[in-house]
């Protein structure tokens, strides 16, 4: 089979199990974002995330990470919901995370994908990552042709905006390689920027993940700093605000993937069911949702934060 046929039918399996778009390109050593995420380590905009500094050698080099790997196919899954259930609700949680964990959701189409490729030739390596390993996926999907990085960090694509997921398989095959993303469509746009409420956004497409709100709700494993109260705009879990008011999202369009619809129950949560949520129903509710990620104490932790700025608005008046 030719590298172009090869690569065609990487796309059409990829196309058949959910994923939005597919590019691929030649595993090698990316200088440049080398450059970048030392500069952004020194800076210390990790926060506590030691992980980011760790593997930096196998994260900027995929050939270190996966031994025979000749090429990266870069993923793209769509999570836009058709609606957002807490639009206009007190406590927000961020729309990746309405459904079931991606993570899962994810990983069981690549797991078939992989299959797809053992079936080409039983010797290939392959290994497959969602969010899961030291490998830079936006990087990657940019080297792939996907998309370019906005001034909020993260890939965007003219077609479909930001809401997806980017998952990667490394692998020994030689596909035909598609040419790198070469735009940038931000142009002089600054929505993303003006619109954190926590200026974790310190420069085009840097993020200081002290400031951050989604580090502060899931990674984060301490207090939130008294400083920041008043500043999170109801976010409990995650936070969409740089993505919400990116011009280009206005071409998002909903998924159909029934693993990523909020639950009944979550859907109806109210006000008063957050604030007395009890262990046993953040079970029940989060039992299959990348909420876990932050613990009980974490979530209940990011609710007292948000009503104590709420009571003591309350107070003020």
């Amino acid at each position: 089979m030719s590298p172009h046929d090869l690569a065609i039918l990487i796309k059409e399996k990829a196309t058949s199990l959910g994923f939005s778009d597919c590019g691929i390109a030649a595993a090698q050593y990316l200088e440049d974002e080398a450059n970048r995420l030392t500069q952004w380590l020194n800076n210390s905009f990790q926060a506590d995330m030691g992980y980011m500094s760790r593997n930096f050698e196998k994260r900027t080099d995929p050939r270190l990470l996966v031994e025979g790997a000749r090429s990266v196919i870069v993923l793209l899954f769509n999570y836009f919901p058709a609606e957002d259930v807490f639009k206009d609700s007190r406590f927000r949680i961020s729309k990746y995370a309405f459904g079931n964990d991606y993570h899962d959701v994810i990983r069981a189409r690549l797991n078939k994908l992989c299959d797809e490729l053992l079936k080409i030739d039983e010797k290939v390596v392959t290994r497959a990552f969602v969010d899961s390993a030291p490998v830079l996926e936006r990087a990657w999907a940019t080297r792939a042709g996907l998309g370019w990085i906005g001034k909020n960090s993260m890939l965007i694509t003219r077609k479909s905006g930001s809401f997806f997921f980017i998952a990667t398989i490394i692998t020994s095959l030689e596909p035909e390689y598609d040419k790198p993303y070469g735009g940038n469509y931000c142009g002089d746009c600054t929505r993303c920027i003006d619109a954190c409420p926590m200026a974790a956004i310190v420069a085009p497409a840097v993020v200081d993940a002290n400031r951050c709100i989604s580090f502060l709700t899931i990674e984060n494993k301490n207090e939130i700093p008294e400083k920041y109260r008043g500043r999170f705009d109801n976010w409990i879990f995650g936070c969409d605000i740089c993505q919400d008011v990116c011009p280009w999202n206005r071409y998002s369009h909903p998924n159909s993937i029934a693993e990523f619809m909020p639950s009944a129950e979550l859907a109806a949560m109210k006000a008063d069911d957050w604030t007395n949520l009890s262990e046993e129903k953040y079970r029940l509710l989060f039992k299959s949702s990348a909420v876990k990620r932050c613990k009980f104490d974490g979530l209940k932790r990011n609710i007292d934060f948000v009503n104590a700025h709420s009571t003591h608005d309350h107070d003020k008046e």
